[in-house]
């Protein structure tokens, strides 16, 4: 699969999380991928977003390391003539250019989809924005979860909104811009012609509301925090302990389910209670189900009912934290490793589909 682009060129003009995500992707398929950073500013803001237990004399920090692997970074002021030179002669001959430019900096610099596809007209100039092309909106990714619905949407009944814990609008983003260029790319075999391509992060986020924006748009609701739980099935994503002081999550989501789940907790009743009859019942009556579930969890010992669960295909899990999640065998197949200076550092693969088979 490194192969699959062995003879793409990238350029990368953008900085932070989103279109570094995007290079990175390529480069674990194979293309050769430029990272361009600002000399003037030390490269990469996110280089020194360390936490605090990170040590201040490595030249990057662990966010940096996340979206950054297999690319040769080249530290340049595209305000001086040497240096733009230098950065041009790699986009002649480059097939992608990935840019985040804040409104109206590109075309100071000469770093413009019309200055470069002068140039290059086989480009495909990859852009990033905010709130769209004509919006000079800064883009701040808990500023994106606030203005399209996410954080109002996230956290516990009645209490403070709380945004998720990953740059998630950058991540999104970073996606739709992907499917955008293998598009442009393909397009080009047909036109042998570049384009210019713009993903906001605003139209990404929007794009990503799913079911909850159709429970908008079609029955009016607005949807409500819910902590962990499901607008339109349940039980799924209520939290149980069991006997051990160990937490399961549910994700019941069909009448099978739900009978195969009552059986399991030696409650087969609960089938037949007109509050529980179906999926919308037991919507409207959540409550009263996790009052009767709560008490049934809590006569087994965690392992004993994920046994039960996987063998009547109950969808059942663990809320695991970051060094268990790492512990998972599927985890440890998604680690990158790269070697600078006598030091090892890792990240997770930007790429989790498994392509060609043979």
């Amino acid at each position: 699969m490194k192969e699959l682009f062995k003879d793409l060129k990238i350029v990368e003009l953008a900085s932070v999380l989103a279109g570094p995500a995007v290079g990175q992707f390529f480069a674990e398929l194979g293309a050769t991928v430029i990272k361009i950073e600002n000399k003037k500013t030390g490269g990469d803001v996110t280089r020194k977003w360390r936490l605090p237990t990170e040590d201040k004399k490595k030249p990057e920090s662990a966010y940096f390391h996340s979206v950054n692997w297999g690319k040769e970074s080249i530290f340049l002021d595209l305000k001086s003539e040497e240096d733009h030179q230098v950065a041009m002669a790699y986009i002649k001959t480059a097939d992608v250019v990935i840019a985040n430019f804040k409104m109206g900096s590109a075309q100071p610099l000469g770093m413009d989809y019309d200055t470069l596809s002068g140039i290059n007209s086989r480009l495909i100039y990859a852009n990033l924005t905010a709130y769209g092309e004509d919006n000079p909106s800064p883009g701040f990714d808990v500023l994106l979860q606030a203005e399209t619905g996410f954080l109002y949407m996230n956290g516990a009944p009645n209490q403070p909104p709380v945004k998720m814990p990953v740059a998630l609008i950058d991540l999104l983003a970073a996606h739709q811009l992907k499917e955008a260029i293998l598009i442009a790319l393909w397009q080009r075999t047909k036109t042998d012609k570049g384009d210019f391509i713009t993903v906001s992060l605003a139209e990404a986020a929007i794009a990503s509301l799913a079911n909850q924006a159709a429970n908008w748009l079609n029955e009016g609701y607005i949807p409500q925090r819910m902590g962990t739980q499901h607008p339109n099935i349940a039980p799924y994503g209520e939290i149980f302990k069991t006997k051990d002081q160990q937490e399961i999550i549910l994700a019941v989501g069909t009448e099978k389910q739900f009978a195969e789940l009552c059986t399991c907790l030696g409650k087969r009743e609960l089938v037949t209670d007109e509050r529980f009859v179906s999926n919308a019942q037991r919507v409207l009556h959540r409550t009263a189900l996790q009052a009767i579930l709560t008490p049934l969890f809590l006569q087994f010992n965690q392992s004993i009912l994920l046994a039960r669960f996987q063998a009547a295909k109950v969808p059942a899990g663990v809320i695991r934290n970051m060094q268990e999640v790492f512990e998972l065998p599927i985890a440890q197949g998604m680690i990158l490793e790269a070697e600078k200076d006598g030091e090892i550092s890792k990240r997770v693969r930007t790429v989790a589909f498994q392509f060609p088979r043979s």
